[in-house]
């Protein structure tokens, strides 16, 4: 088995020039959309915004618009012409996923080349109307804070409205030319640079309270294992899979013979559902929240504290939403009866079960119970991080969230490197240029 060497695999990625054009796109693309999330929209005081985030993060994470403001890379507080990112797009991806669940006739254009562009079609015009609404609430709740609006009123919100969908519909744009013609998932690669973006500032902050003896080494210790291990729980259970295995008969032209059947499986990832089982969950959690701040109800606000982080009713409902939403979206993203049925077409078959409604039933108990320890894996990377810094009164809370965003998605982007380079039969970044699943081996990729 050869070893790994890394700069050996960085050579053969400048010496394959198809990945190299694809690897200079792809950064170009991300350049100009880190460039976009830097420019301010017109007439916002964007220190005023500043410090109304700050003051929600150190009084509890920020709620749902500081779980937004996460993924478009902080451009939501500081009013940026990209404030919203790709979150539209991918909520509109999402909507139209769960409508082809229930809608027969949805499910259908999915599987027809034709019915998948009218679906592209809907997706950019869903894409829109988000935006807009979105756009729309965003200007409301910057003209509510004090000093941050120089001249509020109608004007203001088309502008703000105007601005931001078409910004909006430019990170679309970014992240479809970045699925076609760069390396990886566009929309996936967007949310994971907006993240990394801020380890930099985090680690000066670190150092800062390091400094100032706000943070005290003991803590930060503990702190920085429980990051380790989280990241690690991370890419196991990102990497991990049941496989089922399948045979599907051949038959040889010549003479008639049958040879062997050949022996493939089915791999059902342990955390199909990815993050957004976690994000779901936020987001419900939060709306006791934004409810009472627009309500200013004292009864409001004191049901609405009950379930701001840290608190035992706020543990307690996330564990269920996300284990709630991570079988929701299994559900989803994953429908056992096709995978049977196109078994059935293939003449393949399930050892010791028989074909078609047997075999739908076979795999959808096996991915039930193997969803189970998934969703315990997203409940305690969620709130494992918050507990750590409750107990050690830590002045931030790390996200379980964005790890858990950053290490799928690098490992999706190497294993599309590593298909690349074994087409031109180079050695890849990982031994034998393949990444290892437990239970199976892929050189695909979120």
């Amino acid at each position: 088995m050869a070893e790994m060497n890394p700069a050996s695999a960085v050579r053969n990625v400048i010496q394959t020039p198809e990945l190299w054009q694809k690897i200079t796109f792809t950064f170009l693309c991300l350049l100009v959309y880190r460039i976009g999330a830097h420019i301010t929209v017109p007439g916002v005081d964007v220190l005023a915004l500043t410090d109304y985030f700050h003051q929600q993060q150190q009084g509890g994470g920020g709620g749902l618009l500081g779980l937004y403001d996460l993924f478009v890379g902080g451009g939501l507080s500081r009013a940026t012409v990209f404030a919203l990112g790709i979150m539209p797009y991918i909520s509109a991806s999402i909507f139209l996923q769960i409508a082809a669940a229930v809608v027969p006739t949805v499910d259908k254009m999915q599987k027809d080349e034709e019915g998948r562009k009218k679906i592209n079609q809907w997706t950019r015009l869903l894409t829109l109307g988000l935006a807009a609404v979105q756009g729309w609430g965003f200007a409301l709740f910057v003209e509510s804070l004090p000093g941050a609006v120089a001249s509020p009123g109608f004007a203001f919100k088309a502008q703000m409205v105007l601005v931001l969908c078409a910004g909006a519909l430019f990170v679309m744009w970014l992240g479809e030319m970045i699925t076609e013609r760069g390396l990886g998932n566009g929309a996936s690669l967007l949310i994971f640079f907006s993240i990394v973006e801020r380890i930099w500032s985090g680690i000066f902050q670190t150092y800062k309270y390091l400094d100032t003896k706000v943070l005290g080494p003991l803590s930060l210790i503990v702190l920085v294992l429980v990051m380790v291990g989280v990241v690690a729980g991370v890419v196991v259970v990102t990497m991990a899979a049941r496989r089922i295995a399948i045979q599907i008969p051949q038959r040889t032209m010549a003479r008639g013979r049958q040879r062997e059947a050949s022996r493939s499986f089915i791999p059902l990832r342990l955390n199909s559902a990815g993050v957004m089982p976690i994000v779901f969950a936020q987001s419900v959690i939060v709306v006791p929240g934004a409810i009472a701040q627009f309500m200013h109800n004292d009864r409001a606000r004191a049901f609405a504290d009950m379930f701001a982080p840290g608190t035992g009713p706020y543990f307690m409902l996330s564990a269920f939403l996300i284990l709630f939403f991570t079988y929701f979206y299994t559900s989803i993203i994953f429908n056992p009866i096709d995978i049977a049925e196109n078994l059935k077409k293939q003449g393949g078959f399930i050892p010791g079960v028989k074909p078609g409604a047997r075999t739908a039933e076979y795999i959808d108990t096996v991915l039930s119970r193997i969803t189970l320890p998934g969703a315990i894996f997203l409940t305690l990377i969620a709130l494992l991080p918050i507990a750590i810094a409750d107990a050690f009164s830590v002045p931030f809370n790390f996200g379980g969230t964005s790890l858990l965003i950053v290490v799928g998605v690098a490992l999706d982007t190497l294993a599309q490197v590593n298909q690349h380079l074994l087409l031109r039969k180079y050695d890849g970044f990982m031994k034998k240029g393949r990444v290892r699943f437990r239970g199976r081996q892929t050189t695909g990729g979120f």
